[in-house]
């Protein structure tokens, strides 16, 4: 079982920057690959980033590539979601999201556990 918990969330104009971190409990967070997705109001949830479990591999929608990075610190149990020149259009609440057979997909659907989510709002 891994416990999640995200924080880093908060108001921000256009173009500013956040960095959200996502702390795991348990022993095993170093084995699972890790995903941050985002939920806007009356959209659906989407993919943003997710990391493999060495680190060693990354991926990021196409949205925020170039903007955003994906990393993690497996002697922190903790995986961070930098974000730079936000954009009024990334708000939404921010989850992190674990996925124990490392496969890094895009579906939630792939991931076994979730955290309670963080909101971000960019201001224009």
């Amino acid at each position: 079982q891994v416990q999640l918990v995200e924080s880093g969330g908060g108001l921000v104009q256009a173009g500013g920057s956040l960095r959200l971190s996502c702390a795991a409990s348990g022993r095993t967070f170093s084995r699972y690959a890790m995903g941050w997705f985002r939920q806007a109001p009356g959209k659906e949830r989407e993919f943003v980033a997710a990391i493999s479990w060495s680190g060693g591999r990354t991926d990021r929608a196409d949205s925020v590539k170039g903007r955003f990075t994906i990393s993690r610190d497996n002697a922190k149990n903790t995986v961070y979601l930098q974000m730079n020149s936000l954009k009024p259009e990334d708000t939404a609440v921010y989850y992190c999201a674990a996925d124990k057979w490392n496969g890094m997909g895009h579906e939630g659907a792939s991931y076994d556990y979730w955290g309670q989510g963080t909101q971000v709002t960019v201001s224009s």
